[in-house]
């Protein structure tokens, strides 16, 4: 197989602000996989908080290509060989996507059939990202009825969390959850999830720093599900997880790649535990290969491709609400 890959940058339609970061444009890499005259793609989105970058991933890809081999459907065998390569997970989520791509396209058919799932998940939530509490309500009243969740970034460590909350649910009825992004103590923490269960919160992610002691009493302690995020990034992550959390928010450029999400997936129900899908910024790419395993999860955090000013690779169905992966063979997505 021959890979080949190149830089891109995706510009947000507004600038997009969490408790740590703010951004206005995001740095991805495209790969492509190509085989017998068929090209697979994949997108990698190195995140800094995760001490991957860029340059880190380009080094990785050609460090990589010596150990893909010549046969695209051993998928298995690749992975393996791939995960004795150190991190860099987001650029092996992107061969991963890549391979997929290429594999279904080769035998005709779309990568969510070949993984024996259905082309459906549940509705995505759209992202109110983190400001005062009356310009977060002003733009989760502009929503409309486009989307059918929302969720709020949190984690101002201004005592307003509450509050911005509290003024959107002045002026939507939609079911909301909360993204904090590890950015409240323990007892800010037990006293928020209080507040927020009587605002109607569906659940709450990373309230604590990633491996904060107080995690397991905080999800004794807390009336709404706490879901896990900077917690969990592989299969191996799972189990602790269990001890500190309801559920687990999967990502692809986290994980790896969609085979190592599915087996996370599964892992996370043998324990009892919720599954929410999630994303970074990326394009229609990286989200069609998210979409392929919708049907796994209970909660889908899939507008990375929404909060672009252009998308550069359509071809994930926005309906109703749900993103929902194209029928056409591999992942579905062609460059605009």
């Amino acid at each position: 197989m021959r890979l080949a890959h190149r830089r891109a940058t995706l510009r947000l339609e507004a600038p997009f602000t969490i408790s740590r970061s703010t951004s206005v444009e995001e740095h991805v890499l495209w790969v492509e996989l190509e085989h017998d005259g068929v090209s697979g793609f994949g997108e990698a989105q190195p995140q800094e908080h995760y001490g991957e970058s860029v340059e880190g991933a380009e080094a990785f890809l050609v460090e990589a290509e010596g150990v893909l081999g010549d046969d695209p459907f051993a998928l298995e065998a690749i992975g393996e060989r791939l995960a004795s390569l150190p991190g860099n997970r987001a650029a092996k989520a992107a061969l991963d996507g890549a391979l997929h791509d290429l594999v279904g396209k080769l035998l005709g058919q779309p990568v969510w059939r070949l993984l024996g799932l259905v082309p459906a998940g549940p509705p995505t939530s759209w992202t109110v990202w983190l400001g005062d509490p009356d310009d977060m309500a002003r733009r989760a009243e502009a929503v409309g009825d486009r989307f059918r969740r929302l969720k709020l970034k949190l984690g101002g460590r201004d005592g307003l969390d509450v509050e911005r909350v509290r003024a959107v649910r002045g002026v939507t009825e939609l079911p909301l959850q909360v993204d904090v992004n590890e950015y409240w103590e323990l007892e800010e923490a037990v006293e928020a999830v209080g507040e927020l269960a009587g605002l109607g919160v569906e659940y709450v992610e990373q309230p604590l720093p990633a491996g904060d002691p107080g995690g397991a009493r905080l999800k004794r302690e807390s009336p709404l599900p706490i879901y896990v995020d900077e917690d969990c990034h592989t299969l191996a992550d799972v189990p602790a997880c269990a001890e500190r959390g309801h559920g687990v928010n999967i990502k692809l450029a986290k994980s790896g790649g969609l085979r190592e999400a599915v087996r996370m997936a599964h892992a996370a129900r043998a324990l009892g535990l919720g599954v929410m899908l999630g994303c970074m910024v990326e394009s229609g790419l990286g989200i069609a290969a998210a979409a392929q395993i919708g049907s796994l999860c209970d909660h889908l955090d899939l507008d990375g491709n929404l909060l672009l000013a252009e998308d550069p690779w359509p071809g994930v169905a926005f309906v109703d609400g749900v993103q929902v992966p194209a029928d056409r063979p591999g992942l579905g997505v062609e460059p605009a």
